[in-house]
């Protein structure tokens, strides 16, 4: 299998890859915010498979301070080939030298993004769209809060 990369958003099958998303399984993402949110990224990853796109992966970066890796997706037929673990590296090397590397996990790929050099962070905190839908994936906890 030769696999082709791509780091442009140009030419990019936004139908084809709000597919890839929902069979991943990442979500239901429409192809019209994909193709804002990875217009927006200042980096990107693409991974072709002939002309089939198999492996994506974003991050959104400020230059200098942080730089947040989003999106990582792989398609199900091409899951456990090490495809996420390279799109994650490149993502990582065109961050090299910023102050902080973030990004969220899944629930229970933890271990993966460790072997990656991500360590996991006790005090990040969120505000989600979609309260209920995060708290049933596990993504946060609630926290009591003093009155």
């Amino acid at each position: 299998m030769k696999l082709k990369w791509k780091y442009e958003i140009n030419n990019i099958d936004w139908d084809e890859l709000s597919y890839l998303y929902k069979i991943a399984p990442l979500g239901d993402k429409k192809a019209e915010d994909l193709k804002t949110v990875f217009t927006n990224s200042r980096y990107r990853c693409f991974v072709y498979d002939d002309a089939k796109i198999v492996g994506v992966g974003r991050a959104l970066a400020d230059g200098v301070d942080v730089s947040y890796i989003a999106d990582v997706a792989i398609h199900p037929e091409y899951q456990g080939q090490v495809i996420g673990k390279a799109i994650v590296s490149k993502l990582v090397e065109f961050s090299k030298g910023y102050n902080k590397i973030l990004l969220f996990a899944s629930v229970g790929k933890e271990p993966f993004y460790a072997k990656l050099g991500f360590d996991k962070m006790n005090t990040a905190m969120a505000i989600f769209k979609n309260r209920e839908k995060v708290l049933e994936w596990g993504l946060v906890s609630e926290m009591e809060v003093e009155k």
